[in-house]
């Protein structure tokens, strides 16, 4: 390492400017598209030197101010001596914030003085960025490519050394407070500027630990951008490697990348020392005077003891290397761009060059179901959310769609009707300056390599896509149900949401259920729940039915059961594809299925009727509400486009987002109704008016006389323009609106009737219904 002079001492960081600088870094993050997000146990941020993965210049800026933000600590950095050449604004800058030059004679003294006042130390130990991420050469071994030599070489030993150091240097205060050197502890305490000998004692009996540290982003995006045109604009022509660099920098900052930073478990620079280190070290350690000399063992060794110690050190700093390298690469956040690209490269290696479009999307969803119960891959929260993934199968996910698109227009991949073929370019060599804009399918791959789980479950999941089993793959798609409403739970818990929480007492388990008998009929009920409630509005019947052989599948109407401003962001087509996916899990395990609705699921329900499913025998529509009592429900779509007006020329959430709820089970029901939600029935209350004809399934209308919600004209209406020839109405005496819930007016024996009628139709004629 060339090395050019510096003043032995280096100026200590300002606080004042830099907690001013984490006020702008926090002001220009939010003006940014770029998503932080900080994976790290409260422990693990206790640690001493932070250890990094380097693919981009912008992530340089970012670990020392989320450490300051989550563990108000101070940092340390080091940066190219090209930074230094010159004493100007930014130099000046830099050296008054902790940022040391990588060549400066005392650095690692420096940086361990630093780490004893309590600052941590960022440490990028691949010491340059890695483009292609490829870190694994082909025998196996952490290694990445060097620009400088055009060769592959090793991550750096800094970290490790650095690390050992400060132990050693440790064990030398522990010793001279042993021996009651109080002259030589208060020579260490002045010079690292520390508050007293009791405060230097302490930190010599924390232990130093190194702390590996993923950065991972998704998607990476080569498109031109903002950044790019301004410096293209202004500037004669830039170079390959300054317009890739532009592209990739510019999208990661202005286009809506998520940025994860996974901090790993804590590595002890001491874990490899054998007795024979730990013999030296006490022999050694006597002979310190300062903190220059733990770091000159090896290259001015004053005996034989010192030259061997230093020796041991080097072999034990390159065993601590490979440690927290691992711990780096292990720590990648697992996201859909790497599971397909790993997919696609080892199709290549087996020497197939295409892939079938449904057995790909199968395969990635099957891994990723593999993959969540993996305590050891860590993934992106796309893979873990199934509004995220659970689209694959209708090939219609935007994620994926994004990646082919991508990878189409670098010419990696040509779409056939029915396949995606491999292009010759996938296998070439790229430029290091460009692979990122010419094959980024290989930068996945290699991103995700060192994690052999990921291949090795892709591998895996080719095999059980070709004998798919159907109840497991049911199963799979209910459990994502369950674990859409975990993370609907979460996205609306956060304090923006809480102003009408106190106001929402609703207590009962809103999670769908599948509930099989011990005996089974042959036959499955679909329940789908009302408006505001959830799946516990219609559980006690759905047991009741249970009783009787039926297989029952209640579902979830996302938005419900969790907040009403979760139900506030979706439409009737996510209410509606929710009765698409109960119906297809429902349909696996029976082959004859009844749906029963009630209030607004009475209307999906005979939506589904309209779609002509040869498992749907017939349909139970209770209090549909096509019309209502309250005329004031009228006013709906001009109250929600007036919110939308407001929304958009304000800050404000509309004029009245909510309107207040009295309802009659309070447990189970939102208290606001969400105008929005309102606005949405009446879109498909209209939707209904023109399905209704086209619906020939066998239709069991129910409705109260005395409805204080749901207006009983709506019922006769349903009736006239029902085009099913075996339809029946039924009028239950009763005030109150959930007549199904609450089984007013025996309304589940009139549903047995029709239940038990249809049955013997469809075992003595299948074909007539």
């Amino acid at each position: 390492m060339n090395k050019t002079p510096y003043p032995d001492d280096w100026p200590d960081i300002d606080t004042k400017l830099y907690n001013r600088s984490v006020k702008l870094f926090n002001a220009v993050k939010n003006m940014l598209s770029v998503k932080l997000d900080l994976h790290a146990d409260p422990q693990v941020l206790e640690g001493d030197i932070f250890l990094f993965n380097h693919f981009s210049r912008f992530e340089t800026f970012i670990p020392q101010f989320l450490i300051y933000e989550k563990a108000g600590a101070y940092s340390c950095a080091i940066a190219s001596r090209e930074f230094f050449k010159e004493d100007n604004v930014l130099s000046r800058y830099l050296k008054h914030v902790g940022v040391f030059p990588h060549n400066h004679d005392r650095l690692f003294p420096l940086l361990a003085g630093q780490i004893l006042r309590g600052r941590k130390v960022i440490i990028f130990p691949e010491g340059g960025m890695v483009k292609d991420r490829r870190v694994i050469d082909k025998r196996g071994h952490y290694s990445i490519y060097s620009r400088v030599t055009g060769n592959r070489r090793k991550q750096h030993t800094g970290p490790a050394v650095l690390a050992q150091g400060l132990e050693t240097f440790k064990a030398a205060i522990r010793h001279a407070h042993s021996q009651n050197d109080v002259a030589l502890l208060r020579q260490w305490k002045d010079a690292l500027q520390i508050d007293s000998i009791d405060q230097l004692i302490a930190v010599a009996n924390k232990p130093t630990l190194m702390v590996p540290a993923n950065i991972t982003f998704y998607p990476i995006r080569s498109s031109e951008n903002l950044l790019f045109k301004s410096v293209e604009l202004f500037s004669d022509g830039l170079s390959l490697r300054q317009s890739e660099e532009l592209l990739i920098e510019g999208n990661i900052m202005l286009k809506n990348t998520d940025m994860d930073i996974r901090m790993g478990t804590p590595v002890d620079p001491c874990w490899v020392w054998d007795w024979r280190t730990r013999y030296l070290m006490n022999k050694v350690v006597p002979e310190i005077n300062t903190i220059d000399d733990v770091f000159t063992l090896n290259s001015r060794p004053k005996n034989w003891r010192q030259r061997l110690l230093g020796t041991y050190f080097i072999k034990n700093a390159q065993c601590s290397r490979d440690r927290y390298m691992e711990g780096i690469y292990a720590n990648v956040t697992i996201n859909l761009s790497h599971l397909a690209a790993t997919l696609i490269m080892y199709c290549i290696g087996q020497g197939r060059m295409y892939i079938e479009k449904d057995k790909f999307y199968s395969i990635l969803y099957i891994a990723i179901k593999h993959l969540q119960n993996n305590t050891v891959i860590h993934l992106h929260r796309s893979l873990l959310n199934p509004d995220d993934y659970s689209d694959l199968f209708k090939a219609a996910n935007k994620r994926f769609d994004y990646f082919m698109c991508v990878a189409k227009e670098a010419g990696l991949i040509k779409e056939a009707e029915n396949s995606y073929q491999f292009l010759p370019k996938l296998c070439v060599e790229s430029d290091f300056d460009s692979i990122r804009l010419e094959n980024p399918i290989a930068v996945y791959n290699n991103e995700a390599a060192p994690l052999h789980t990921v291949r090795d479950t892709l591998i895996d999941a080719i095999d059980e896509c070709s004998h798919a089993d159907k109840d497991k793959l049911a199963a799979w798609h209910f459990e994502d149900e369950c674990r859409t409403l975990a993370w609907e739970k979460r996205a609306y818990s956060k304090p923006l949401f809480e102003d009408i929480g106190p106001e929402e007492v609703a207590v009962a388990d809103p999670t769908p259920f599948f509930i099989q008998p011990e005996l089974a009929n042959g036959f499955g009920v679909l329940l789908v729940h009302g408006l505001l409630a959830s799946p516990a509005e219609l559980r006690t019947y759905g047991e009741y039915l249970v009783k009787q052989g039926y297989t029952v599948l209640g579902i979830r109407l996302k938005g419900h059961g969790t907040s009403p401003y979760a139900l506030r962001d979706q439409s009737w087509e996510d209410w509606y594809g929710c009765v698409q996916r109960g119906f297809d899990i429902l349909k696996v395990h029976c082959p004859r299925i009844f749906v029963a609705g009630f209030s607004t699921g009475g209307a999906l329900a005979l939506k589904l009727a309209a779609e002509h499913y040869p498992e749907m025998i017939g349909v139970i529509a209770v209090s549909v509400p096509l019309k209502f009592v309250n005329p004031a429900f009228m006013l709906v779509p001009l109250l929600h486009g007036t919110n939308k007006l407001v929304d958009w020329v304000s800050a404000y959430e509309g004029v009245k987002p909510f309107i207040d709820n009295e309802p009659e089970h309070p447990a189970i029901n939102y208290r606001n109704t969400p105008v929005r939600a309102l606005y949405e029935l009446r879109l498909l209350i209209a939707q209904l008016d023109e399905l209704l004809p086209q619906i020939s399934l066998p239709v069991l209308i129910i409705y109260g006389d005395e409805d204080p919600i749901v207006s009983p004209k709506g019922a006769p209406i349903i009736m006239d323009k029902l085009g099913s020839k075996h339809k029946k109405i039924q009028v239950i005496k009763s005030r109150r609106h959930g007549i199904l819930m609450e089984n007013i007016g025996g309304a589940w024996s009139v549903i047995d009737d029709f239940l038990n009628c249809r049955m013997g139709r469809a075992t003595r004629n299948p074909s007539s219904m």
